[in-house]
């Protein structure tokens, strides 16, 4: 349960049923085995309370450590906030699924230990204030967990996805925008980022391969 000092939410649902359920369809079905490793090392080591925004359907519940006391699930649309509820009732640490949005979170200043994203970054309406929004929630010393797929390096592959973003891609992929450059966002932001690393994967058989980061990020003194 959150505390009672968290701010009340003023964020309105985001709602993409088509998206929403073909992503639940999917993630049913199960990750491939390194994309789970990839989940878990996201988590490994968090400790106190936690926000995770836009989990989706709770594919990290399952996976967070014992030394976890409480993690607020923040999830904006309507039904996978309802998948996400039923699998939090079955997490081995105790989760909270409330309505938000990753601009709006709804928890006090510097009231939590880590917030987490994973897969999220590349579809909210506006990065920089997502990112303003973590710097606000975070305690001293609290750390940003981040996996997400970004914008690549060389420019064929730039030119690739910028033309997949402004044909399909953000329509068929819940407003996904591949050609972010997550990583020099959270170096705006002023996160160190010397805990992030970059590597290029294919997540699903329906996605090509597509570059990632993958790390902890402190905010700098």
């Amino acid at each position: 349960m959150t505390s009672t000092q968290d701010a009340p939410s003023t964020a309105a649902d985001i709602r993409n049923p088509f998206f929403a359920r073909f992503y639940h369809h999917v993630l049913g079905r199960g990750e491939s085995p390194r994309f789970v490793d990839l989940r878990r090392e996201l988590l490994e080591g968090l400790t106190g309370r936690v926000i995770e925004i836009g989990p989706g359907n709770g594919p990290n519940f399952g996976l967070y450590p014992a030394a976890v006391g409480e993690v607020i699930a923040v999830e904006p649309e309507p039904y996978l906030r309802r998948r996400a509820t039923e699998a939090a009732a079955k997490a081995p640490v105790q989760i909270a699924v409330v309505s938000g949005d990753a601009e709006h979170l709804p928890v006090a200043d510097a009231s939590v230990d880590a917030v987490v994203f994973a897969l999220v970054l590349c579809s909210v309406p506006d990065p920089t204030r997502a990112l303003s929004e973590a710097t606000r929630v975070l305690r001293p010393g609290g750390q940003l967990r981040v996996l997400e797929h970004v914008v690549a390096e060389q420019p064929f592959g730039r030119r690739a996805q910028r033309i997949a973003e402004v044909t399909f891609w953000r329509r068929a992929f819940g407003n996904c925008h591949p050609t972010r450059d997550t990583r020099s966002a959270l170096v705006q932001a002023g996160f160190d980022v010397s805990g992030v690393r970059r590597f290029v994967m294919r997540a699903a058989p329906i996605e090509p391969p597509l570059p990632y980061i993958l790390g902890t990020a402190v905010l700098n003194p």
